[in-house]
């Protein structure tokens, strides 16, 4: 989730700098945004490839890691595609802060449970991150795609989802129509597909990317894989979004899939 989650980052940072509970050692705590990553980001003319990260198994979590250090891991071994270890580093820095201060914020985590199929704890992630969060639609969307894919009742009731507080919306014009669509609400497929095709190279990937997630969770499979890799070859993933999270989620999302682009 990309940019906003700066605002996340300062509002978790002084909430635990603020708690009493919190050894001094955390205080220094900033969760790490995907769009701080970017600066790791290849030469464009290099392709991005996707290889397991088999040194960063469970075995070398490092005991005396900071939050902070385990959620970059985690973040890291995502982006290589072990989703399994990333899941390891979020358990273990959210097991690191008392009183479950940390787990409002590990938005990380819930796509990581996306990704191992376990959509009861990754509705139950992101229902706690809306709380903390509640303009950002991207949690809202992952939770009803995690309902979705349990075939929960709530997927099939726009009252029943979670949705932004009256009135409200996300800044952000694209996730508009991402939030309409996967509410049913209004939106259809062509109107995302027509909303990134009219804006820059970030709404282009956005909008296809979530169109794939919503083929998916309707058990369109063809679609998904079609407008997935279209979001994984797209000029923002393959170049100036090519350290956002959210395009490894595209990367990951064809290779777990066996979706070859």
């Amino acid at each position: 989730m990309k940019n906003h989650h700066h605002i996340i980052t300062v509002v978790a940072y002084l909430l635990l700098c603020c708690s009493s509970l919190l050894p001094s050692s955390t205080t220094a705590l900033l969760l790490p945004s995907p769009t701080q990553h970017i600066v790791s980001r290849p030469h464009h003319n290099r392709q991005p490839t996707l290889t397991s990260l088999h040194a960063t198994s469970s075995s070398s979590i490092n005991e005396d890691d900071s939050p902070r250090t385990l959620i970059s891991k985690g973040m890291n071994s995502f982006r290589n595609g072990d989703v399994s270890t990333s899941l390891q580093y979020f358990d273990k820095a959210n097991n690191s802060v008392p009183d479950d201060k940390l787990t409002p914020y590990l938005w990380q985590r819930g796509i990581s449970y996306y990704y191992l199929d376990k959509f009861q704890e990754g509705h139950e992630q992101f229902s706690l991150d809306v709380r903390v969060n509640p303009l950002d639609v991207e949690e809202i969307v992952w939770d009803i795609a995690c309902l979705a894919r349990m075939n929960d009742s709530r997927f099939f009731s726009v009252e029943n989802q979670m949705s932004l507080p009256k009135g409200k919306k996300d800044r952000r014009k694209i996730m508009s129509t991402v939030y309409s669509l996967f509410r049913n609400d209004g939106a259809t497929e062509y109107d995302l597909r027509e909303a990134g095709h009219d804006s820059n190279i970030s709404d282009e990937f956005y909008s296809l990317f979530y169109l794939g997630l919503y083929c998916e969770i309707r058990g369109e499979t063809s679609k998904a894989e079609m407008y997935m890799k279209m979001a994984e070859r797209s000029k923002y993933a393959t170049g100036a979004g090519y350290g956002d999270y959210m395009s490894a989620c595209a990367r990951v999302h064809c290779k777990l899939r066996g979706w070859v682009v």
